[in-house]
């Protein structure tokens, strides 16, 4: 569970708001002033700091510096009801990881608290390069591999980590690519500085360039206050922007700019702005045909090809795969507090057979079915096979069983349980707010249906929904499901 110190004179704010995050499944202390924030901090090492800026004593953003001074990476979260002024900026370049204006909407904070937290997760876990018989075990993420392939891989970031050079990491989809960003990033000069990571899919096209470059007042419809950019916020760090081929064509020359010049320019500003990051770029697309389709800038493309880290993929990493079984069952096991039962040899076989169109990450989630249901002896062939042919435990009729029964209760849809199911769900809610009552009502028998087959096991549960443990239980209690927990 995330602990989270919410650090305000407001003594209302403090326990309304923490109220609020408990709710969501969250550990909270609370301070009242910068300094008892900062003993908080020595004391007890929370995974995130929510703290207001104007405070009695020492000011948030002299807070933030000594909490992070005894914290090193711990992300802090600056709230400040003065949206007019430079304080928040000022403490964004200064290491915080956001700001947000006073009053805050609920849902707007609880996604910057799951950004931040994953951002904080990122800088305190290293990446363990593992090239010989020791398999990572010790470490949450590692680059696992003995090939020769990975061997050359293990050298490049040797070797590019140290310098200030641009770094393209390329290969398909799966292979491990953030991982290597992590790793390039911790062995340089930058790595007690901010690692900022952009995935150019995930953010619509119309929003990217406000999010990397930061945009003024006024810019936009909308845009009621300054805002700074992902770029300005990883100032002296590295920015890790993944999926680049995907980015669009008038972000590719700001980007260009920012390579050559050092220099970006707000939404809807005229002020340069110098910043000091270095660029760690990925793809899983073919670049060349890019260029040639002119879907990339061809400056872009040679000023990106500065050094290239090239990731195999895995059937192409002759003997990797048993290490890499070793150490996802060690991890996966450690994290949902369970011995790893391990693999028999016929197992083994069944993973060294398959081609893994979705390498490293398919094999992860592979081993990650397979333990949820594992009985505490050895993961046999069968069990395997299961957990490799099935896209998701149960597929969808795994995930839609707890549909099913609903359904037939209902009594209409024909052969489809689920389209049942949802004309059910409609007639309940006709008119009034249906789209989001049958969204719950699939939510909660999906939830339902994750904890019947993991035994009421929280754990493995939210694993095998994707979800963090504090969002299943938060919603557990929004749907009122009771768990009862069996002893397998």
């Amino acid at each position: 569970m995330a602990q989270i110190l919410i650090v305000d004179d407001d003594a209302q704010l403090r326990q309304s708001f923490g109220k609020i995050l408990e709710s969501e499944g969250f550990e909270i202390r609370a301070a009242a002033s910068g300094e008892a924030g900062v003993e908080e901090v020595k004391a007890h090492a929370p995974d995130l700091v929510v703290m207001d800026v104007r405070m009695p004593g020492i000011t948030g953003i002299q807070a933030m510096q000594q909490m992070r001074t005894a914290c090193p990476g711990l992300p802090v979260i600056i709230m400040t009801a003065y949206g007019g002024t430079e304080t928040a900026i000022e403490a964004t370049k200064l290491g915080a990881f956001d700001y947000i204006l006073k009053p805050f909407d609920i849902p707007d904070i609880l996604r910057l608290i799951g950004q931040a937290l994953d951002a904080g997760r990122l800088a305190r876990a290293r990446v363990a390069i593992a090239p010989d018989d020791s398999h990572g075990d010790a470490q949450a993420d590692a680059l696992v591999g003995q090939s020769r392939a990975m061997q050359e891989v293990f050298k490049a970031i040797g070797r590019a980590a140290p310098t200030e050079a641009l770094v393209l990491i390329r290969g398909e989809s799966g292979t491990g690519k953030e991982l290597v960003a992590r790793a390039l990033w911790q062995h340089s000069a930058r790595a007690d500085k901010p690692f900022v990571v952009i995935n150019c899919v995930a953010i619509p096209d119309t929003l990217l360039e406000s999010e990397l470059f930061g945009y003024e007042k006024g810019a936009f419809t909308g845009a009621g206050s300054r805002r700074v950019g992902k770029i300005e916020q990883a100032q002296r760090g590295t920015v890790f922007l993944d999926e680049i081929g995907d980015m669009p064509m008038n972000v590719q020359a700001k980007i260009l700019r920012l390579l050559q010049e050092k220099q970006i320019e707000r939404l809807g500003g005229r002020e340069t702005i110098p910043v000091d990051v270095r660029i760690i770029a990925a793809t899983n697309r073919d670049l060349e045909a890019a260029v040639a389709e002119g879907r990339l800038r061809e400056d872009l493309y040679y000023r990106l090809k500065v050094v290239t880290v090239t990731l195999p993929p895995l059937r192409e990493r002759e003997g990797d795969v048993p290490r890499l079984a070793s150490h996802f069952l060690s991890r996966l096991a450690r994290e949902m507090d369970m011995q790893s039962p391990g693999l028999t040899p016929e197992a083994l076989d069944v993973l060294s057979a398959h081609p893994w169109p979705g390498n490293v990450r398919e094999l992860g989630n592979a081993l990650q079915k397979a333990l949820i249901f594992s009985r505490g002896i050895p993961i046999g062939a069968e069990e395997m096979r299961q957990a490799i042919g099935v896209d998701g435990v149960g597929g969808v009729g795994g995930a839609c069983g707890g549909v099913s029964r609903g359904a037939h209760e209902g009594g209409q849809g024909g052969d489809d349980p689920l389209r049942a199911f949802i004309r059910r769900a409609l007639m309940e809610r006709a008119g009034e707010a249906a789209f989001e009552h049958v969204l719950d009502a699939v939510a909660k028998s999906t939830i339902a249906e994750a904890l019947e087959m993991t035994g009421g096991n929280r754990t493995r549960a939210a694993k095998l929904l994707g979800l963090s443990r504090p969002t299943l239980i938060a919603k557990i209690e929004k749907f009122g499901l009771k768990v009862v927990t069996q002893v397998q």
